[in-house]
């Protein structure tokens, strides 16, 4: 299977290109920076604002399968910078649309939303028929794209698939996000030999459903494999509070002790305080499960943090 990649360079994209190149899937990774992809396979710069580039590289690869990954994805960054989040990830959908509709349109599109496009729901889990009541900026931008995408289809009769993942976690993530955050504020304390450490958070009583991203990858595929088009969760039906991941990580300390913070300037105003999705479509559709405990992939980040801790000091 011939199959491309946008933001094959990023947390997610990395593991999919990896899992789609171990199953034998010929991987074309697209991204900003047009790092090598992991696990083989062949890398391109693109940035996916500019649409005569993305036109060139869809019609050159002739991809069966394309994952839309590439955004900016960071809510708290969205909110110093609204203007780049709407502007590049509309406009990067638009253009990826117009090229997969002028030179791929029988390829089965994954198109990777998020959850935040539901806000604060009436209901939890959220299922997807739920409306959307984007909460942040960022939601906004995926929002758009999303139902931009869903023009397309109707317009166009493309195959795409709506994804929308909940939060998702594991080795390699930036620290801009909360479990890897602690991760490494848990492996510096190891690294320094500590015989305590501070961790720091926002708002501790804050939900979230999380997600290996080991998991979500082998969802994207079965989905692209398997999957009617329509809209998806990725999800585990559960969440958890910043404080529950706090507990967690005291536990995989010990004996480091744990004092935990609330810094305020990590509080935001506008916070939706509990989010978690049904699954049952997923599964209903691929047969699709989370497998990975979130004490494996806590335990997983901090060692990841432990090695790049370490090397940095070598």
């Amino acid at each position: 299977m011939r199959v491309l990649i946008t933001g094959a360079s990023g947390f997610a994209g990395g593991y999919l290109a990896r899992g789609c190149a171990e199953a034998g899937d010929e991987v074309i990774g697209i991204s900003r920076s047009g790092r090598a992809v992991e696990g083989g396979g062949e890398s391109r710069a693109v940035d996916l604002v500019d649409a005569v580039a993305v036109r060139d590289v869809v019609r050159s690869t002739a991809p069966e399968v394309i994952y839309h990954l590439a955004a900016l994805s960071s809510v708290a960054r969205s909110w110093e910078e609204p203007g780049q989040t709407l502007s590049d990830n509309v406009a990067s959908a638009a253009g990826l649309l117009e090229a997969i509709r002028h030179h791929a349109p029988r390829a089965r599109v994954i198109w990777v939303s998020s959850c935040e496009v539901y806000g604060d729901p009436d209901q939890l889990p959220v299922g997807e028929d739920a409306p959307q009541r984007p909460a942040n900026p960022y939601a906004v931008s995926k929002s758009a794209a999303e139902m931009l995408a869903g023009v397309y289809t109707d317009a166009y009769g493309l195959d795409v698939l709506i994804v929308r993942p909940f939060s998702h976690a594991g080795p390699g993530q930036r620290p801009l996000f909360i479990l890897s955050s602690l991760a490494r504020q848990a492996a510096r304390a190891r690294v320094d030999g500590a015989d305590s450490v501070r961790i720091v958070t926002g708002n501790p009583d804050t939900r979230r459903d999380f997600t290996d991203v080991r998991d979500v990858v082998r969802a994207y595929r079965l989905l692209a494999e398997r999957a009617e088009p329509g809209t998806y969760n990725v999800s585990s039906s559960r969440s958890v509070s910043a404080s529950d991941q706090v507990e967690l990580l005291t536990a995989l300390l010990a004996p480091i002790k744990v004092e935990h913070e609330v810094d305020p300037a990590r509080v935001r105003a506008h916070e939706v305080m509990d989010l978690r999705g049904a699954n049952q479509r997923v599964r209903q559709a691929t047969g699709w499960q989370p497998e990975i405990t979130l004490r494996q992939t806590m335990l997983d980040t901090i060692q990841y943090w432990e090695r790049e801790l370490t090397a940095s000091r070598a």
